[in-house]
């Protein structure tokens, strides 16, 4: 079962590395037996050594997202630098808390720029890679569930997750005949921190969201889901494309807290 998911002799690229879900992911990847590349805006020391700890190799490189017009040359120049590459895990994301009519134009297009333009023409210019060296890739987005259900005040995050999901499904179609697949994977409320700046009531609701969440009424870790990146990053999930992997507790499977208003369960085993 472990060749399965096996990586040796591979290289990932994560992008928004530097901390939470990125972070997760890549030391995940290295302990599956890849190597690295690291990508963000911020320092990624942290991460480079949990990959160095592992036994891989971890190269960083600064880059802003946002500016579009440079990512087809970042991708040109990790290939020439680092090599083939045979997974991309476009992490990086940016998300706002504000009412639909406080959305401006810069705003709007400062998610749109890092949520959907640096996931699509990352993917388009890796995949050209991909195709020109002969691997069979594997594209991953780290999409959301907001990417399938929305939420007030994300008008734009909700919006850029939901295109997330689209753009993952068109790169299936025409990137199965070289031999790649493209999916996302879609978490809920995981313990990332993104979230506490937001100009809300954060711990109401927190408590509202946890109350929503059948898997013990808890919020996820970023552990939690690395196992769905190895999965389609694999062997095992050499015949998953197009398709999303949600990793949420539940939260999404159950359209209210219903069990607080029922009897208390009662254990039928004796």
């Amino acid at each position: 079962m472990n060749g399965r998911f096996e990586l040796t002799g591979r290289r990932a690229v994560v992008t928004g590395a530097a901390r939470g879900l990125g972070a997760a992911f890549a030391a995940g990847l290295a302990e599956a037996g890849a190597d690295l590349v690291l990508i963000d805006r911020d320092p990624c020391a942290e991460t480079a050594l949990a990959v160095e700890r592992a036994g891989r190799t971890a190269s960083v490189y600064r880059a802003d997202l946002a500016e579009t017009e440079a990512l087809s040359g970042l991708a040109d120049r990790i290939h020439a630098e680092c090599g083939p590459v045979h997974v991309l895990v476009n992490n990086a994301g940016v998300a706002r808390l504000e009412h639909f009519n406080e959305i401006t134009v810069e705003n709007w297009h400062a998610v749109m720029r890092v949520n959907v333009d640096a996931v699509f023409f990352l993917s388009q210019r890796f995949a050209e890679h991909m195709i020109a060296d002969g691997l069979a890739g594997r594209i991953i987005t780290v999409s959301s569930k907001n990417g399938l259900v929305a939420e007030a005040g994300l008008a734009h995050y909700n919006a850029s997750k939901g295109a997330v999901e689209l753009l993952t499904k068109s790169l299936a179609a025409e990137l199965g005949p070289h031999g790649i697949t493209v999916n996302t994977v879609a978490p809920g409320m995981i313990e990332t921190g993104i979230a506490d700046e937001f100009p809300a009531d954060m711990a109401a609701l927190h408590a509202a969201w946890r109350e929503r969440i059948p898997l013990r009424q808890r919020y996820g870790t970023a552990d939690e889901c690395v196992g769905a990146v190895l999965l389609l990053a694999s062997d095992a999930g050499s015949y998953i494309t197009g398709t999303h992997l949600l990793v949420d507790g539940g939260a999404l499977a159950d359209q209210l807290p219903r069990l607080r208003f029922l009897p208390p369960y009662r254990n039928t085993v004796r």
